[in-house]
């Protein structure tokens, strides 16, 4: 029986995740980031679905969700702030 999991529009999220993580205009990496989520996020609920042959990508999944989020964490975050703590005394 086949699910139709693997013709999903969303199953190109391994793309958008590449050009999130090596985008290198700071201008548009929270762009880059947002629309990976936003295709990770699809998948995942898709094979949540699916049967559990996708065990492998929903882990892939899984782990492309959380570097996403450590990486606008430590990326995007931190340029907001930079700055903040020039001229304090360490």
């Amino acid at each position: 029986m086949s699910t139709g999991v693997a013709a999903s529009p969303t199953a190109n999220w391994r793309e958008l995740y590449t050009a999130a993580v090596f985008e290198t205009d700071k201008n548009r990496v929270s762009e880059r980031i947002a629309n990976a989520e936003w295709a990770l996020a699809l998948r995942a609920r898709e094979l949540f679905h699916a049967d559990s042959q996708h065990l492998q990508e929903r882990q892939a999944v899984d782990a492309a969700i959380y570097a996403l989020y450590i990486f606008r964490r430590t990326t995007v975050c931190a340029a907001g702030t930079k700055g903040t703590h020039e001229g304090k005394a360490a």
